[in-house]
């Protein structure tokens, strides 16, 4: 059947016709021959369907153990990095403890040779060095040597290393640097 319309209507034509088809392809039989193709392809997408069905276990199975060895690997990573801090922090403390013996040396070795000095070299000395290293020095010193060492040195030196060391035994000294 074929639909003429109008001339005034030339511009309407596309959208009549395609009113028109959709009309038609909402009427039940309509297309009666295109029917039996859906069948066709849904005995396809059984068969499509059983074949996925049947191979899901196994497709499953198979990604649950690539993502197992993704986390064995992981895990030994993770080990390996793990040794690899622990060796490292093993030699930090052993540095760590080898520098402190050392300090300790040198700072118990110091301050033996100012314990020897006579009080008025030895303060000639602390007066050039940085005030909270000689201060500490003093505080290592017996106090009858200490107090012959600041007699000797120069008053405003003696004042700032009374001062810090007693600020370092103030207990309301804040222990952090602001």
């Amino acid at each position: 059947m074929i639909l003429s319309f109008p001339s005034t209507l030339k511009t309407a034509r596309p959208l009549a016709l395609a009113g028109v088809i959709l009309g038609l392809g909402l009427m039940p039989g309509a297309f009666a021959q295109e029917v039996g193709a859906p069948a066709a392809a849904s005995g396809e997408g059984g068969e499509i369907q059983r074949f996925c069905s049947n191979i899901a276990d196994g497709a499953r199975d198979q990604r649950y153990v690539l993502q197992k060895k993704q986390l064995e690997d992981l895990q030994t990573e993770v080990n390996t990095r793990i040794a690899e801090l622990e060796k490292r922090r093993n030699e930090y403390q052993d540095w760590l403890k080898r520098r402190n013996d050392f300090l300790d040396q040198a700072q118990n070795g110091l301050v033996g040779i100012y314990k020897s000095m006579k009080p008025d070299a030895a303060a000639a000395k602390l007066q050039e060095i940085n005030p909270e290293i000689a201060a500490a020095l003093i505080m290592k010193l017996p106090p009858a040597k200490s107090s012959l060492i600041l007699t000797e040195m120069a008053n405003d030196k003696a004042a700032l290393i009374t001062a810090i060391i007693a600020s370092a035994q103030d207990p309301n000294t804040s222990k952090e640097p602001s």
